[in-house]
């Protein structure tokens, strides 16, 4: 019998996605806030998960209905008014979220579009759901190149649209007259990743506000980054009853768990706590930003929690000499530049060390 597994074609040669897990002293490269939970929040979540935890032997609520509710009301707070709990849907961190929008609304005969530089993994969502994949290009400075995205959205005519604001890798917002410009532009399903939108500067709005007006529109979140809680793994959207409704279909049964949920919700009833530092970590980063152009380099604007910088001949050379000193950086986006995360004043005062010495 041949011994060759019967892998689908397009995933041979491919490998795992994820960046670098290395063991090193200064981690600034997976956007993770520096941050841990107070003692007090670690408690409450220890209790929560207590409780879950004697009525494990039964499924949680599939729907997740009473976390949904929390979401709607965080919301509120940053735009999303009036939201109701059937306009919410969570899931195992916003890349699930993601893959069920692509499950609903992509597969074979169907398109889905962004714009590069951008999100790694859109496309392989896009590859794991059997939807054809089509990406534009950005401008110069990273925002959208309108005229140029209306063209590619009329030519191709996808079931989905897939743009992140703030953009990851270059930290680039997109103003809310282009979300509605290209939503106007498509019968497609439009979704704005907001993973990072809470870092987003004062005065950007959230496309949350557009979302009475744009029954297409989609907005994803995540709790991984400015709340502090990548290892909860707890992505959330909001969007129509429609969208919702949809996604419960292709959703796989009791796919949030009870802990998850239970977690989540404490973190939602601490949400001041939790975001506390992010006022912070915005100065950081406009810091980085400032420091970075008066050595000489390229830094993209940026509304994240990290910032795009090069230009590099060999790109690779200085993320490995970071290394060699001990600062874990990511090496993507366009070819020549790095991404760094923000990290704690010390964690950024040891970055811009090791730069100085491996750039000198």
């Amino acid at each position: 019998m041949n011994s060759v597994l019967p892998l689908r074609e397009e995933l041979r040669g491919e490998v795992p996605y994820g960046a670098p897990q290395l063991d090193v002293p200064v981690q600034l490269n997976v956007n993770e806030n520096p941050y841990a939970p107070s003692e007090r929040v670690v408690a409450e979540i220890a209790a929560a998960v207590a409780d879950a935890a004697r009525r494990l032997n039964r499924y949680p609520d599939r729907d997740a209905v009473a976390l949904r509710a929390d979401l709607a009301a965080y919301l509120t707070g940053d735009g999303g008014v009036g939201l109701s709990v059937d306009q919410l849907w969570a899931a195992n961190g916003s890349n699930e979220v993601m893959l069920q929008l692509l499950q609903a609304f992509g597969g074979p005969g169907r398109t889905a579009v962004s714009f590069a530089p951008t999100y790694s993994m859109y496309p392989e969502y896009a590859r794991d759901t059997h939807t054809n994949w089509v990406v534009g290009r950005r401008a110069e400075d990273f925002a959208i190149d309108l005229p140029h995205a209306v063209s590619l959205l009329e030519a191709e005519r996808p079931s989905v649209v897939l743009l992140a604001s703030p953009n990851n890798p270059t930290g680039t917002a997109l103003p809310l007259a282009d979300v509605r410009a290209l939503h106007d532009a498509t019968d497609a399903v439009v979704v704005i990743d907001e993973a990072y939108g809470e870092f987003r500067r004062a005065g950007v709005p959230s496309a949350l506000t557009l979302l009475p007006e744009c029954p297409r529109l989609v907005v994803t979140r995540t709790m991984s980054k400015a709340f502090a809680l990548a290892g909860g793994r707890l992505g959330y959207l909001a969007a129509s009853t429609a969208v919702v409704d949809a996604v419960r279909i292709v959703r796989l049964p009791y796919h949030l768990s009870a802990v998850t949920q239970a977690v989540a919700r404490v973190a939602l009833a601490h949400a001041d706590e939790l975001l506390g530092r992010v006022e912070e970590l915005r100065g950081e980063r406009d810091r980085t930003v400032e420091w970075l152009r008066a050595q000489g380099f390229r830094a993209a604007d940026s509304d994240a929690n990290f910032v795009l910088f090069g230009t590099f001949p060999d790109r690779h050379a200085v993320w490995q000499g970071l290394l060699d000193r001990g600062v874990l950086i990511r090496e993507t986006g366009p070819d020549g530049w790095l991404r760094v995360s923000i990290g704690t004043p010390e964690e950024m005062t040891a970055f811009r060390g090791a730069l100085e010495e491996v750039t000198a």
